[in-house]
């Protein structure tokens, strides 16, 4: 009996991680499509604030702007933080034009790094609370591995459960799935219902 229900928990983990991926996957979908293909949704770019994304921040500047024209549709709404000291919002808005699309990159070349710590949690809290969207894109940059291991070991380290992270030569991106938790618990109850 021992065995059965090792074996069950065992596939239940796999059917769930399987679950997480799909989902996961079915949200990077949202952003190869063209922008007659999908409907608004919530863009938020979360920047490492501190001194060590100045050595980094034209290769990071340069990445992103690429991201940004390749996601970005009328409608969207874009929220930008500077994850320094204390998290604060230095950019956000909707797009409607190739002038708002601009403001996004004016207010990321404008980022003015300094400090040493990153408060990377403060800025995942407000922007898992922002989302008005069912769909969100969420974006942290970060430039030092010491910035990042304070949200790691907080109480928002939840909210980087469902991340998928690309690694440069010296910063990291991670792609957050803000609020997933529900999204996959219903997917898992669903798929075990039936």
């Amino acid at each position: 009996m021992k065995n059965i229900s090792k074996k069950l928990d065992q596939q239940a983990v796999k059917i769930l991680l399987l679950v997480v991926l799909a989902v996961f996957f079915s949200l990077s979908a949202v952003f190869a499509q063209t922008s007659t293909q999908r409907a608004p949704i919530n863009v938020n770019l979360i920047i490492d604030g501190t001194e060590f994304l100045t050595e980094v921040k034209d290769e990071v500047t340069t990445w992103l702007f690429r991201r940004l024209d390749q996601i970005l549709v009328d409608g969207d709404n874009v929220t930008v933080w500077s994850a320094g000291t204390a998290a604060s919002v230095i950019y956000s808005g909707r797009m409607d034009s190739n002038t708002d699309r601009e403001a996004v990159k004016r207010s990321i070349r404008e980022l003015t790094p300094s400090g040493n710590n990153a408060d990377f949690s403060g800025a995942l809290r407000e922007a898992a609370l922002r989302q008005s969207s069912p769909f969100t894109y969420t974006l942290l940059i970060s430039a030092s591995s010491v910035a990042l291991s304070s949200v790691l070991s907080s109480p928002q380290a939840n909210l980087l459960r469902f991340s998928r992270v690309e690694e440069f030569s010296n910063w990291r991106a991670l792609v957050i799935g803000l609020n997933l938790d529900t999204r996959v618990r219903r997917a898992a109850a669903a798929f075990f219902g039936s």
